[in-house]
């Protein structure tokens, strides 16, 4: 006979925790690019719509320009629409990406199953967000190339600081899309709506195809109550090289300030305004309504 051993053989070996949640985000990115990759016609579209929106804001933008729609438009311009395009670019992403995202898996019903496992809720949507930097990173690229060659040369001065400003302006974006992913528990279809109001607003108050000098004095007090222009009018103004008259909102020591606040603290509170529209989806049973 055969000896039985007294230890039982674990059926899988615990990860510890940093890597349990390395892994668990691994796992989740490749499910999105997966799902990406498994509708090809949507993937080439996207592409194509990109550029359809480039053609049409590209001509909407030089309306600003001295000289009018020419065939080479001031290197100012240029930056002006090519710069905040980029951001805009992020913005739809991130809210279409990161916080609809939470509606389409709770119509196909993988929300719940998900919150039923012990997987790490924040790996679930930093995976959303590693996606939506790849893959508008490469748009923003494609764009750019196609709107400096219709509107001139690209103005590009302050790399570093322009980075910076990127990277802080998109941490604050994502924490807009976890708060949008909140509303989107809570409003359900509604939310189509609400992100399409949102990117109208952005498009007006924000100003990232023209400048905005050009909004009316209320409009322009609105603007300055949003943290995101302020990161459009410092991203632009950096990369611009400071022209006159720019930054326009505030010094750009002030708008950096402001631009660095928002990326700090706006991650959290989207995250925890989440967090707590989920528990409340819990305890009523409503993560797994159509």
């Amino acid at each position: 006979m055969t000896a039985v051993s007294p230890h039982k053989t674990e059926p899988y070996q615990r990860l510890p925790e940093p890597m349990a949640t390395l892994s668990a985000f691994a796992a989740m990115v490749k499910k999105e690019f997966i799902i990406q990759l498994r509708y090809p016609v949507e993937f080439v579209a996207s592409f194509a719509q990109v550029f359809l929106i480039v053609v049409v804001l590209t001509l909407a933008g030089l309306m600003f320009s001295p000289n009018g729609v020419q065939a080479e438009a001031d290197s100012d311009i240029t930056g002006l629409v090519v710069y905040g395009f980029v951001l805009f670019m992020y913005l739809s992403d991130t809210l279409w990406g990161v916080g609809f995202n939470v509606r389409r898996e709770q119509k196909q019903g993988t929300l719940e199953q998900l919150y039923m496992s012990p997987a790490s809720k924040f790996a679930a949507l930093a995976s959303r967000v590693a996606l939506t930097l790849l893959w508008t990173g490469l748009l923003s690229i494609g764009a750019a190339v196609l709107m400096s060659s219709m509107l001139g040369e690209l103005p590009i001065h302050n790399g570093p600081l322009a980075v910076y400003i990127l990277l802080m302006s998109l941490s604050g974006t994502f924490g807009t899309g976890f708060a949008f992913a909140a509303l989107t528990l809570r409003i359900k279809e509604a939310a189509n709506t609400a992100v399409n109001l949102i990117q109208f607003g952005f498009m007006i108050f924000c100003a990232p195809f023209f400048p905005f000098a050009a909004l009316p004095e209320p409009l322009l007090w609105i603007a300055k109550a949003i943290p995101l222009s302020y990161c459009v009018d410092a991203f632009r103004s950096t990369l611009m090289g400071y022209p006159n008259g720019f930054p326009e909102l505030a010094p750009i020591g002030v708008e950096l300030s402001i631009v660095t606040l928002f990326g700090v603290a706006m991650p959290l509170l989207g995250f925890w305004l989440y967090r707590k529209a989920e528990n409340q989806a819990r305890h009523r049973g409503s993560l797994s309504e159509y």
